[in-house]
């Protein structure tokens, strides 16, 4: 059997309904949201809800489903320790401990001023600098006990 090319992969002039056009902008309506605010606020995503006739809960399940999106404030300096193997071998805990004590918050919370946020993650990519810690898109690495006050400087920055 000799099938066409248009059989195969069906109208591909067929453009999708205005609710899928909608549906579709929502990744980049919370990308954009989260730039300006940090964190996806109850109030926009209620506006954006409304704005694209999208029920609530479809925005919210929407959302949720990617960890990129946030929906507590959080720092404007976000401070990332790695826990992976090779960090945590070289005393990835005591940083992350010293780090904590000095901010007075655990992981994953942010100071109160919203200075700063600290998260913790499997793996930089950076084992050869353990152990290390990125704030924001900067990279730290070879933190010992000495340099880690450095660190503390750079977030109070």
């Amino acid at each position: 059997m000799n099938l066409k090319v248009d059989e195969i992969i069906g109208h591909v002039g067929e453009v999708l309904p205005e609710s899928r056009k909608k549906r579709g902008i929502l990744i980049h309506a919370f990308q954009k949201i989260q730039k300006e605010y940090n964190f996806l606020p109850e109030e926009e995503l209620r506006k954006l809800s409304k704005n694209l006739a999208i029920p609530l809960s479809d925005v919210y399940s929407t959302a949720t489903f990617y960890k990129q999106f946030y929906f507590t404030p959080r720092g404007k300096k976000i401070v990332r320790v790695c826990t992976g193997t090779a960090c945590h071998v070289r005393g990835a805990d005591k940083v992350l401990d010293k780090i904590k004590d000095e901010f007075k918050i655990d992981e994953g919370e942010t100071t109160s001023d919203l200075a700063m946020t600290l998260e913790t993650v499997g793996c930089i990519g950076c084992c050869g600098l353990a152990p290390v810690a990125t704030i924001n898109e900067d990279i730290v690495g070879e933190i010992d006990m000495k340099k880690v006050e450095g660190v503390i400087n750079l977030i109070k920055k």
